[in-house]
């Protein structure tokens, strides 16, 4: 497929872009260049070659859950405005309908 100024045009028009001249000749240089290795790998000889989605074999390669420092109580209330008991104190939120 060649590029044109045309669709170098219309491109600009459909992405509402105000191109200027410089921009439109490296589009039109870069559109070529893609469309150009595009078709070099149309080229090369794909049959009997599994489809993947990915490059890499791992699925779900998640770690352990681990805790660390989950029961520092005092540590975590040192910094609270207000707390009450063990707890955080906070103002009401959800309040009865009227």
């Amino acid at each position: 497929m060649k590029i044109t100024d045309e669709l170098v045009d219309y491109l600009g028009q459909l992405s509402r872009l105000e191109l200027s001249e410089g921009e439109k000749a490296g589009l039109k240089h870069d559109l070529s260049d893609i469309l150009d290795y595009m078709d070099q790998l149309a080229e090369l000889d794909t049959a009997g070659k599994k489809e993947m989605s990915h490059p890499f074999d791992a699925v779900n390669c998640f770690r352990t859950d681990q805790v660390k420092n989950g029961d520092d109580r005092q540590a975590v209330l040192s910094n609270a405005p207000a707390k009450k008991g063990d707890y955080f104190k906070v103002h009401k939120t959800v309040g009865e309908e009227a």
